[in-house]
């Protein structure tokens, strides 16, 4: 099984960052491609990351508040 490495999306020029507000799905819950798994917040705009794979989430590396920088992996998904 391979490991994919969901990161924080680009969001707009000036955003570097994001606060994690709310995990939608927990380690171990399967994950549909499209599917949101967290949702996020931003100075400018409130959104939901999606999932760009099938699979199953299997590590969360930031906790709700944690501030994440644009880039950052902040899940692991098992494909």
């Amino acid at each position: 099984m391979a490991k994919y490495e969901l990161k924080l999306p680009k969001m707009g020029e000036s955003v570097a960052e994001a606060t994690i507000t709310s995990w939608l799905k927990e380690v171990g819950d399967t994950i549909e491609m499209d599917e949101p798994v967290l949702e996020i917040a931003t100075d400018k705009v409130d959104s939901e990351v999606p999932s760009e794979v099938d699979g199953k989430l299997v590590e969360k590396l930031f906790e709700v508040d944690d501030v994440v920088q644009v880039g950052q992996t902040i899940a692991i998904i098992e494909t």
